[in-house]
């Protein structure tokens, strides 16, 4: 329904009187015999706020069309049987390239796998005493990973060749990959995502012009055009952006996960009739997909059915109804083709073969695990005994004859572009994303300057005698509890786009060292060392603490220093781990120890003697001797006594 004035069908199900007992027709409030929806001249006023929070505008938009969008299903378990198309392809469409050489493949790719399992090294337990154990499992783990080179080669067993030869060790950076979780980012526009990609993917030999000439074609072709200056908040959004990242490098070969997901029936057309088109221009698409409908099944060229890491079919995808249907099992003829192969592998009722009414009785007290495994092995014996399988034997022995070299067993990321390159743009991407949280921006300047205000305000105007310089250690005290409690979260900087930078560093964008410095130019400066500095001005500017030039660049280096420092532990713990709460929580109790062990100390000497080796152990320790340093050392704060007479005053002289 996209219109208020559009006519409104509402098909009611015919029902028999007196299928729900207990109930009057005649009363609305227990309603039987018949129940009659209508609605009738009916429109929808919702109220929208936007703004910052406290000053928000409200405004009042009649609709009806955008009340809600159903999300649509998505696959969630390894399990599932997996569907990998093949689309069609013709030579020649790609000329300047070797289909001979991996490296710069572009006529033709074919992808074949020959005899492979994978073993999965996985860890467990705490950060520094993990324990390793090596599993040996392909149906757990999805078969269009291990393809794509998505998973570690040293767990690969078998052969995966590419026209006849071993991938090469960059396969990932010659290779296109669309993941099922999207790894864009939402808050810079469409278009900025996708010149991202095309910035560090595509060769410095092409101009801006090409480069701009390919991003337009791209978001024509998924009809992103519209949307190109829009966020993608959306998960359909998301998606078509995730995949218009891969198709803008015009890779020979490019892996989906899964590319329908979050889309509608009709962008789910549109995308895979486009990669109907690029196949057709001599593109090999590999993609997993899980029920498709019947309008996207019969776009395709290539079915292989997969299940717990066996070959159930693999071949033209139109042959597949027939393959199965001669076998013996049943076909509705309304039944969905991938609903019924699915049902097929699983062991559902269709899946049950005519040869049971002659006699051979299903054992009902059969598990429905021990069923699905005995189907399994049952339609992976029935392939194996098909002349589709002769067929394909026949092109793999071919290709195998053509194999010459060994299998590389080591993922070698080649980046197009230069360091700097690449650091000026994630740089540049760094502060777009910085941009698109301006409210968090705003709440933590105005938070950060109310605690300055009340902390100058607190020690207003410090005296230079003898009796402030307790207050004046106990304002560095504070000073320097404020960078470590503000630089416990930081962890979370690499924590949060571990999965942004594993896809993009994979895929060849950039290098670690880029990423590296690029994150903490473009965020950690902005984010943590630009906060603690207005808030370092503010206070001393209310109490006066230094007045010099000198001292006060002194102290902004020493703060940033503090901050660096505080900051690198989160960070180091965080790029190790997958969530954050761990790592933030052992941090909290590290500073609060610390600060602890530095507050004693200003005013027991004697208890803190015994424990002085801690002091080591402290960050907070260093950055507050550090602070006092620069403030105390060589100061005179009582000017009636001489050098000396220091015994008189405690605190005559630092």
């Amino acid at each position: 329904m996209s219109s208020n004035n559009d006519p409104v069908i509402i098909p009611m199900l015919e029902r028999k009187q007196n299928d729900l007992p207990g109930m009057d027709a005649s009363d609305p409030n227990t309603l039987t015999e018949e129940a009659v929806l209508s609605f009738h001249n009916i429109s929808y006023q919702e109220t929208v706020r936007h703004g910052f929070s406290f000053c928000k505008k409200t405004c009042v938009i009649e609709r009806l069309s955008n009340i809600k969008k159903e999300e649509p299903f998505e696959m969630s378990s390894n399990n599932d049987p997996v569907i990998i198309p093949m689309l069609e392809r013709k030579q020649n469409d790609l000329p300047g390239m070797d289909a001979s050489d991996p490296n710069t493949l572009t006529e033709e790719a074919v992808l074949s796998f020959h005899n492979i399992s994978y073993q999965e090294t996985v860890r467990h337990g705490f950060s520094f005493c993990k324990k390793t154990c090596v599993i040996e499992r392909l149906s757990n783990i999805k078969l269009l990973d291990v393809l794509a080179a998505r998973k570690d080669p040293r767990g690969l067993s078998g052969d995966i060749l590419i026209n006849g030869k071993p991938r090469p060790a960059n396969f990932t950076c010659t290779s296109g990959y669309v993941p099922q979780n999207d790894t864009v980012m939402h808050t810079v526009t469409v278009r900025d995502n996708i010149e991202f990609s095309a910035a560090l993917r595509l060769p410095m030999t092409m101009t801006k012009d090409e480069k701009r000439r390919r991003i337009n074609e791209v978001l024509e072709l998924l009809h992103l055009d519209k949307e190109s200056n829009a966020q993608p908040r959306s998960k359909e959004l998301r998606k078509r952006t995730s995949i218009a990242m891969e198709l803008v490098t015009e890779h020979p070969i490019l892996f989906l996960d899964d590319p329908t997901t979050y889309l509608d029936l009709r962008t789910t057309t549109d995308v895979i009739s486009g990669l109907k088109m690029m196949s057709r221009r001599g593109r090999t698409i590999i993609f997993s997909i899980y029920l498709p409908p019947y309008s996207i099944f019969r776009l395709f060229d290539s079915l292989t059915l997969v299940a717990s890491g066996k070959v159930m079919f693999h071949g033209p995808a139109q042959e597949a109804l027939e393959y199965f249907k001669s076998a013996g099992y049943n076909y509705e003829s309304h039944n969905n083709f991938a609903d019924f192969f699915l049902d097929i592998i699983n062991g559902g009722f269709s899946a049950l073969l005519d040869t049971e009414e002659d006699g051979h009785d299903v054992e009902k007290d059969k598990e429905l695990s021990e069923r699905q495994h005995q189907v399994r092995e049952n339609l992976a014996n029935m392939y194996a005994q098909s002349s589709l399988y002769s067929e394909m034997r026949t092109d793999l022995d071919l290709l195998l004859v053509e194999q010459k070299s060994g299998r590389s067993s080591a993922l070698e990321i080649m980046c197009v572009t230069p360091f700097w390159y690449q650091l000026g743009w994630i740089i540049h991407r760094s502060f777009k994303n910085i941009k698109g949280f301006p409210r968090i921006i705003i709440i933590k300047a105005t938070i950060t300057a109310i605690v300055a205000v009340i902390l100058g305000t607190v020690f207003h105007v410090l005296r230079n005698d003898c009796t402030a310089v307790q207050r004046r250690a106990a304002l560095l005290f504070l000073l320097t509890s404020f960078e470590c409690i503000t630089g416990m979260t930081t962890g979370e900087l690499f924590v949060i786009d571990r999965d942004h930078f594993l896809h993009e560093h994979t895929s060849g964008y950039y290098r670690v060292s880029s990423y590296f410095l690029g994150k903490l130019l473009g965020e950690l400066v902005p984010r943590r060392l630009l906060p603690s500095i207005i808030f370092t001005v503010i206070v001393f500017s209310i109490t006066g603490v230094i007045t010099d030039v000198k001292g006060v660049f002194t102290m902004i280096f020493t703060i940033m220093m503090l901050a660096c420092c505080t900051s690198s532990v989160p960070l180091s713990l965080g790029a190790g781990e997958n969530a954050a709460a761990l790592p933030t929580e052992l941090i909290t109790i590290y500073f609060m120890f610390m600060l602890l062990i530095s507050g004693l100390s200003l005013y027991s000497v004697n208890l803190m003697r015994d424990l002085s080796w801690i002091k080591s152990l402290s960050i907070p320790h260093y950055g507050f001797i550090a602070l006092q340093h620069n403030e105390l050392v060589g100061q005179n704060f009582c000017p009636e006594h001489k050098t000396a007479e220091v015994s008189g005053c405690q605190n005559f002289v630092m």
